[in-house]
């Protein structure tokens, strides 16, 4: 099986959040997707190896931070390559809080959710999270997409992430 042909989905480049009592956790996400609009509620896909993943299992929110294209590459270098738990990603990153998680303020675009509904996928976990609050920081900005990320800026797929190739040997 070609795995590169999975690569073929269309996929934004997102940077998901969440916080619970004592410390914030995020991480670079690529699968994220509207599911309905009323109720507004969209679908995340989070490895289980991921801080972020236990910390909304904890927390039961999350936020979601659209990236424009002109996203700084280290921004994405610094939440898909790192682990909450080893360094603290929020340091020198500005945030603002909503619904009690850290939603990064140069996203062209952010929302808040309630986790509704989880399905186990094995290596990955879908929040399915109901909208809490949702807004727009750069309404011209160009969401990034993962073609961008890639055939652009030259980005990797970290191994965490539900697109990862093993480079051929």
């Amino acid at each position: 099986m070609n795995r590169k042909a999975l690569q073929k989905l269309s996929y934004g480049v997102y940077i998901v959040t969440t916080a619970d009592s004592s410390t914030s956790a995020g991480c670079v996400a690529n699968s994220a997707m509207q599911i309905t609009s009323s109720p507004a509620q969209v679908a995340i896909s989070i490895n289980h190896d991921n801080a972020t993943h236990d910390a909304i299992v904890q927390n039961q929110k999350f936020a979601i931070s659209v990236l424009a294209t002109d996203t700084e590459p280290a921004l994405i270098g610094s939440f898909g390559y790192r682990s909450s738990r080893d360094v603290d990603k929020f340091a020198g990153i500005a945030c603002e809080m909503h619904d009690g998680i850290p939603v990064l303020t140069n996203a062209m675009a952010w929302m808040t959710c309630r986790v509704v509904q989880t399905m186990d996928c094995g290596t990955h976990t879908i929040f399915l999270g109901e909208v809490l609050d949702a807004d727009i920081n750069k309404e011209s900005a160009i969401p990034m997409t993962y073609l961008y990320y890639h055939s652009v800026i030259k980005g990797k797929s970290p191994k965490n992430a539900p697109t990862y190739v093993p480079d051929e040997t």
